[in-house]
């Protein structure tokens, strides 16, 4: 199946963020073109505040490097900006080419407001956006002292806190009579201002910018009320705009930003919209969170994954200023359909007030302790039910061992920008004896992005190094050689384009550098199933349907006839027969349907090959092992069916399957994985977990030709989500029979699978894997 064309305009963390989860979907159905108005690969742009800051540095940001775009084969036109789109002829051109697109995405973010008042072209103003923002703001204070910031809000005072750290004076200009209004209620600004204030900020609130004035650079600013201030520096941060103009020329309806539905989708076909740029029910987000929900969710869209719709996000703010602790989330205004708790310690400086509608909670702001933060967000999210006497409980200090991140599930997610789970931190905290949220933070990336779940992840390595802590690793590495999981080690593959086993050995560090046997066959395994037209397996000798042969440890050759359905008559029997006698073989073996000839030496092959003159079949391990099949017509023509359109492809795990063309008295149910039995008409079909003796009934087709799409696509489902050796029984188990009949029965994605297997086995069987001479 060639792959389509994606196109991404943007390069910032929304619209990659949604790239990184189309490659660990599924990275064979795109080629993928990203534009992106920086010069610069993809970087944490809310983390520009901690460089300005000096807490972190502008490598450490990055996000994705050079290589990685390298290694995924993305094209990156970076520093270039698309300046049309043609929905009709679906191309987008800059300047410098033109690229056509199967599927657009458009992440093109926001643009900082611009105050437009006189003066604010002058040399010295600026916004705080970008890199190079962040650089030029840097240069300027090794030559200038005072700055003024217009803006109030995070990213105004986390600008301000990084200008008083690079030694500049600092005023912080609000239009509003509190700082963080839109997040903070009159108390809790309060009391930030003063600590602020104690920092060394100086505020000027309700005061309205009417000139910055000076000769060609900035000198300072003059307000409505006739009062002014020297500046050498002014920084717009008064907010932002979602970037539509491009949209918006293009056709694509939008009103404060693009309109999006549940899936991403705009208003034009095969043209989506993620992050800030996108509008989704009314509701911008400015926040990192909901847009990597987005992007998930579209990755998933765009996968032909089934998934739940977007249905927007709740928001949660965390200041990443230095000596405060503030957060909140929700509704933080009371008003007459609402009712709060609230509780202000002078003393400590601690202030948490909740606001409740129906018994449960809406909204929160927490001041100096802000422990309560994540179990508050999980209760606003998940619309719980809160008793009077469990809102008491809120307010008060949560014993560690009773904490929100104590009492999550290891599977939990404490980081879902970055998918990291509770189980995630565990093992890297005691794997590596981490001590700090940084250095769990450079292990995990947990934090990394928005910076919400910080007070998580502090609680969690709390909670570790307690003494109530009991838990232990549990041992799921892929194998002794490596400390990876097996999810992570195919995610590797597939992300870092690992093409041979010795490659991944290298790359990923193994400690024995010959192997095991069980990381040998493992990874062979996945790497035919990532890149199905390489060449991995040495054992299997395969030039063409007629000329194949496995080869044995013993250096002699295995020969099996292609016996449909495990049914031979008299011709192909003496075949055998003679070539068994002519060549004095070993006595043929029967299994499972098959007559096998082995010990056949190399010198002997080209001959045995030639008397034969017949369908070989090309078993290797985890493969189709058999059909076995009644002696009627119906069975017959099904098991020739399932096995010719499954011929020389891998399985996690040897497959067994059984065909009766019709039920037979008290008949029970064959020890196979997948059985298949015509009863008064129809096809039931079954799998069995043959480990626990258990039986699930897939479904029942109506026509032979239904049951077929079936069981093939079932097959190709197993082979592209079961780990390595897991049985067809145990992953449906796993995964669940109601989540495989929805794939199945969707008929997009039944098409797609049967497809994929087409593909696959047209892939294997063109590949000539050896020559023997």
């Amino acid at each position: 199946m060639e792959k389509k064309q994606l196109v991404l305009i943007g390069n910032g963390m929304a619209g990659l963020r949604c790239i990184e989860n189309i490659l660990k979907e599924d990275s064979s159905l795109y080629h993928i073109t990203v534009f992106g108005a920086e010069p610069y690969t993809n970087y944490s742009r809310i983390m520009l505040s901690s460089v300005l800051q000096g807490n972190t540095s502008f490598d450490d940001i990055t996000l994705n490097d050079w290589h990685w775009y390298e290694r995924n084969h993305i094209t990156l036109y970076p520093n270039e900006i698309i300046k049309n789109i043609d929905p009709v002829g679906k191309t987008v051109g800059s300047e410098k080419r033109q690229v056509s697109y199967d599927k657009l995405i458009i992440a093109t973010g926001s643009i900082p407001f611009i105050i437009p008042v006189p003066g604010f072209e002058k040399d010295g103003v600026m916004t705080f956006r970008t890199i190079d923002d962040c650089k030029k703001m840097i240069k300027i204070s090794k030559r200038y002292k005072k700055a003024a910031v217009i803006g109030g809000g995070i990213l105004g005072l986390e600008a301000a806190r990084g200008l008083l750290n690079l030694g500049m004076k600092v005023d912080v200009i609000h239009l509003a009579d509190r700082l963080m209004n839109n997040q903070l209620d009159h108390q809790a600004a309060g009391m930030l201002k003063d600590v602020l204030n104690n920092q060394g900020m100086n505020f000027l609130l309700e005061k309205e910018t009417s000139e910055i004035f000076g000769k060609e650079r900035v000198e300072g600013i003059r307000f409505k009320d006739g009062s002014e201030i020297s500046a050498d520096l002014v920084v717009m941060a008064a907010g932002i705009r979602p970037n539509i103009e491009l949209a918006a020329k293009s056709g694509i309806e939008t009103n404060r930003g693009i309109k999006i539905n549940d899936w991403m989708e705009t208003t034009i076909e095969d043209i989506y919209a993620v992050g800030e740029c996108a509008e989704h029910k009314g509701i911008v987000y400015g926040l990192v969170k909901p847009l990597y929900e987005q992007g998930e969710i579209l990755a998933k869209h765009l996968c032909n994954i089934t998934t739940d719709p977007y249905n927007g996000s709740t928001l949660s703010t965390q200041l990443k200023v230095s000596g405060v602790d503030v957060f909140s989330v929700g509704q933080v205004n009371t008003s007459s359909e609402t009712k709060a708790i609230s509780a202000f310690d002078e003393v400590s400086s601690t202030y948490k007030k909740i606001l409740f509608k129906n018994n449960k909670a809406i909204g929160a702001v927490l001041f100096g302790e802000t422990s309560a933060g994540p179990r508050l967000l999980d209760a606003i999210n998940k619309k719980k039910f809160i008793s009077d006497k469990e809102k008491i409980k809120l307010m008060q200090p949560v014993n560690i061992q009773d904490s929100y991140a104590a009492c999550l599930g290891r599977k939990d997610h404490v980081c879902t920008c970055n998918n990291v789970t509770k189980g995630n931190i565990i093992e890297q905290v005691l794997s590596k004896d981490l001590q700090t949220v940084d250095e769990v933070k450079r292990y995990t990336k947990a934090s990394s992005s928005c910076g919400g779940c910080k007070p998580v992840v502090q609680e969690l390595l709390t909670y570790i190094k307690s003494d109530y802590f009991q838990e232990t690793m549990s041992v799921h590495h892929f194998c002794a050689c490596t400390n990876l999981a097996e999810e992570e080690v195919v995610r590797e593959i597939q992300t870092r384009n690992l093409t041979t086993i010795s490659l991944i050995r290298k790359e990923l560090g193994w400690s024995q550098p010959e192997g095991c046997d069980k990381c040998e066959e493992a990874l062979l395994y996945y790497l035919e199933m990532v890149y199905p037209e390489m060449d991995h397996d040495e054992s299997f000798l395969f030039v063409d349907e007629k000329i194949n042969a496995i080869k044995q440890p013993n250096g002699l050759y295995t020969i099996i006839p292609q016996l449909y359905g495990g049914a031979v008559d008299g011709k192909q029997l003496n075949k055998i027969s003679e070539v068994i006698t002519q060549f004095q073989l070993a006595p043929a073996l029967i299994r499972n349907g098959r007559i096998i000839l082995k010990d056949v030496s190399k010198e002997d092959l080209l001959s045995v090959w030639k008397a034969l003159d017949m369908k070989l079949f090309s078993f290797s391990e985890n493969m189709i092992k058999s059909v076995e099949a009644d002696s009627s017509a119906a069975a017959l023509s099904l098991a020739k069916f399932i096995e010719e359109r499954t011929e020389y492809l891998k399985m996690p795990h040897t497959v067994e399957v059984k065909i009766n063309g019709c039920q037979e008295s008290n008949q029970s149910l064959p020890l196979k994985d997948i059985y298949i039995v015509g009863v008064n008409g129809n096809w039931e079909i079954y799998i069995i977990d043959r480990d626990n003796f258990s039986t699930e009934l897939l479904t029942v087709s109506k026509t032979i030709v239904d049951g077929r799409k079936i069981v093939l696509s079932l097959i190709q489902y197993y082979r592209q989500s079961a780990s390595f050796n897991e049985s067809i029984g145990k992953w449906t188990n796993r995964i669940g029979l109601i989540h495989i009949r929805e794939v199945l029965f969707n008929k997009e994605l039944q098409n797609l699978l049967l497809a994929r297997l087409v593909e696959d086995q047209s892939i294997r069987k063109k590949k000539i894997i050896t020559s023997l001479y």
